[in-house]
């Protein structure tokens, strides 16, 4: 539980930082290939240094929570790229959850597989994956704005005098704490409940995380052309009895089924979520808005690790999952209205 707090914790404190830093200096790339590279070396010594002198847990985690910082910066400022793309919102926000998810659904039973060979491979694994990343973003076209572009305390100034970003901010939080709650309470209730191993445990995880990877894209373009309110509010209602849907199941079969339709149904909102953000940000403060995104998917991320896991001690599973989707359906009848207001119905409102 700590291990992944301390990378998500990392993300809440540095996210904001990189996402301002970029936005006053008018650069991604060098932002992207420092944190990827300061990661793959981090992720390495993750792996290396507990065995090599002793290292203690607390000491992990202190390394952890350098990786989580470095990390970060590459994760949301790559997304901040896509941002800076025409085309339409929806539809680059569907590519960036196509690398997401795919990223996702391969790292599950990879991760499971490479785990069972040796316990630190998936992290030289990712260190190795981290720097072809840091490579890969030097040869990208830096596509960020540069004209009339504001400094520091401008650019947080800007975002304070757009409170309608809390609206998609509010369902990041709520949909990365489902995915913060499946990381930890749904590993260990399909290792428990069903009886799997590490292995078998990823590729449940990969039947909810392929069909959202793989459809992220149309939906994308789909909520260019109808609008981000029905994907964002339909989907979360659906999602979250699905989820509370999972934690009922009776074998594991209908469980992977649920998984396979959460999937489904979360490609269905993510893409329209994102794209809200790009809607309402301007050009000039996309870093620091899209970082605000990812500071409170991180929050979300967290307290589905810490309540997920508290719920689950002290109730079981099925109320856990109850929780966790409950909370989902609640949030999107609240913010309904706000979405309403917020609403760019066709693909020329959008795409623009």
């Amino acid at each position: 539980m700590w291990f992944l707090a301390a990378e998500f914790g990392a993300f809440v404190v540095f996210a904001g930082v990189w996402g301002v830093l970029s936005d006053a200096t008018g650069r991604r790339t060098p932002y992207i290939a420092g944190g990827a590279g300061a990661g793959a070396v981090l992720y390495a010594l993750i792996a290396w240094l507990p065995g090599a002198v002793s290292l203690s847990f607390v000491g992990v985690l202190a390394l952890r929570v350098l990786q989580g910082g470095a990390t970060i910066a590459a994760f949301s400022l790559a997304m901040t790229m896509l941002m800076d793309l025409g085309g339409g919102h929806g539809k680059n926000m569907g590519a960036a959850g196509i690398a997401i998810g795919s990223g996702t659904a391969l790292g599950a039973p990879l991760g499971g597989q490479l785990y069972e060979i040796q316990t630190t491979l998936p992290l030289y694994v990712a260190s190795t994956l981290s720097l072809v990343v840091a490579v890969a973003a030097l040869l990208v076209t830096d596509r960020a704005p540069s004209d009339g572009r504001s400094g520091l305390a401008a650019t947080v100034s800007g975002l304070k005098q757009r409170p309608t970003l809390g609206v998609p901010y509010a369902f990041g939080f709520i949909d990365r704490l489902t995915a913060g709650f499946f990381a930890l309470v749904g590993t260990l209730y399909f290792r428990e409940t069903f009886e799997l191993g590490p292995g078998e445990t990823g590729v449940m995880l990969a039947l909810f995380f392929a069909p959202f990877a793989l459809l992220q894209y149309p939906f994308g373009v789909l909520s260019d052309r109808i609008g981000r309110t029905a994907p964002i509010v339909v989907g979360s209602v659906l999602y979250g009895l699905t989820v509370v849907g999972v934690g009922q199941a009776p074998t594991v079969a209908i469980a992977g089924a649920g998984m396979v339709l959460t999937g489904v149904i979360g490609a269905l909102m993510a893409p329209a979520t994102m794209a809200l953000v790009s809607d309402l940000a301007v050009e000039t403060e996309r870093g620091t808005a899209m970082a605000g995104f990812n500071i409170f998917g991180s929050v979300g991320f967290l307290a589905g690790i810490l309540v997920g896991g508290t719920v689950a001690g002290a109730f079981g599973y099925p109320v856990a999952f109850l929780v966790a989707g409950g909370t989902e359906v609640v949030l999107a009848v609240l913010a309904l209205p706000g979405l309403l207001r917020l609403e760019k119905p066709t693909e020329d409102a959008v795409g623009g």
